[in-house]
């Protein structure tokens, strides 16, 4: 009985060791399967992790950013403008036909140059009425003062005395209406005699500038309320700029700009911003006007310039321009954001010169690693993942 117990154990126990030693050897003779390498695979969709193989054949050139302190310009677009002072309208306070102008729109004019020679029995009248007071008011001084020397005496009453005055101011009110009505349309009435009587006058320039309007020809009866021509001083003409809202709070009364015309970029013309406009139109812009520090004969009102302004020293981030990728319409670099990891994203540039690219300061891009050379291949990768 004891010998077939001890068999039965002995017997369990060479299994158990053969099981266990197949296993064993199974473990032994299994083969070590390779590591695998890692493939592309994004975090986002704008994360891309290339693969060692990957990395070799894009060739990526990696270096970190750069911060400078530039100088900003801000570039704006505009045309000349002439305030309202400037712009003068000329006409014939008592009407009368055009008997002669030679202006056409364009001429430039002198102050006190003829425009217009006009006509009418207006004048004439006027010129008649002017000589009759002026010979009533003779007549009436005398005999006030001869009525006044009778008062002394009491020869006369006190009561014809001042009849007398009376008639007298009434005639000198009249006069000096009569003298005022010449004056406005350019009769002298102190050389004004029956020899000088004229049915013509002259409509003369009241500034020096050049005409940018005609409403008559020669022949037609113009009216007190008729503009006969419209006339421009240019000393005073400035520049309005258009600026956006985001812009406005950039500029300030007294900065300097720098004007030019896309006919003539390479002359430049100073000017001083002398007002800056609060109201924002539809299109949330406002305009900027600037006073030329020296008047050129050819700018004209109405003429497109373009206009350079310098605005404070500011800190930028400085990268080659070979890392900017352009795509749909918006601007990119890939940042370095983990081992064969390299995120896209977006910037603000704000100047291109000499293979460097101004950006404005981002924590997303000051003081990383960035791509400097192989992001449109890093960029086609992202795009090929993505579409995986």
């Amino acid at each position: 009985m004891i010998t077939i117990q001890f068999t039965k154990v002995a017997r369990t126990f060479l299994l158990a060791l053969l099981v266990f030693g197949t296993a064993a050897c199974q473990r032994e003779t299994k083969p070590q399967e390779p590591e695998k390498e890692p493939t592309s695979a994004t975090l986002d969709a704008n994360e891309v992790q290339l693969t060692a193989a990957q990395m070799k054949a894009s060739a990526l050139v990696l270096a970190p950013t750069t911060t400078a302190m530039r100088q900003t310009t801000l570039t704006l677009t505009g045309k000349i403008d002439v305030p309202p002072q400037n712009i003068i309208s000329v006409s014939v306070p008592l009407g009368g036909y055009l008997k002669q102008t030679e202006l056409l729109p364009g001429t430039r004019v002198e102050r006190g140059q003829i425009l217009a020679i006009m006509e009418d029995q207006t004048y004439i009248k006027l010129q008649r009425d002017y000589l009759q007071a002026q010979g009533k008011v003779a007549f009436l001084q005398a005999e006030y003062e001869r009525v006044a020397s009778l008062n002394l005496g009491k020869a006369v009453s006190d009561k014809a005395l001042e009849q007398a005055q009376l008639d007298l101011t009434s005639q000198k009110v009249e006069l000096k209406a009569l003298r005022q009505d010449l004056e406005l349309i350019g009769i002298n009435p102190d050389r004004l005699t029956l020899a000088t009587m004229q049915k013509s006058i002259a409509v003369r320039s009241p500034i020096r500038g050049f005409v940018s309007k005609v409403n008559v020809n020669i022949g037609k009866y113009i009216t007190g309320s008729d503009v006969l021509f419209e006339l421009i001083d240019p000393e005073d003409i400035h520049l309005s700029l258009k600026v956006y809202e985001k812009e406005l709070n950039m500029l300030a009364v007294g900065q300097q700009v720098l004007a030019y015309t896309n006919t003539n970029p390479s002359t430049k013309y100073k000017c001083e911003i002398i007002l800056v406009s609060k109201n924002l139109e539809d299109d949330r812009s406002a305009e900027v006007h600037c006073h030329f520090e020296k008047y050129d004969r050819n700018l004209a009102p109405g003429m497109f310039m373009n206009a350079e302004i310098a605005l404070a020293d500011k800190q930028v981030v400085v990268v080659p321009t070979a890392a900017v990728l352009r795509y749909q319409g918006q601007q990119y670099i890939f940042i370095a954001v983990g081992k064969a990891k390299f995120r896209l994203i977006p910037i603000a540039v704000l100047e291109e010169k000499a293979g460097q690219t101004e950006l404005r300061i981002d924590k997303a891009v000051t003081g990383k690693q960035i791509v400097v050379a192989g992001a449109y291949n890093l960029l086609m990768a992202l795009k090929n993942v993505g579409e995986d």
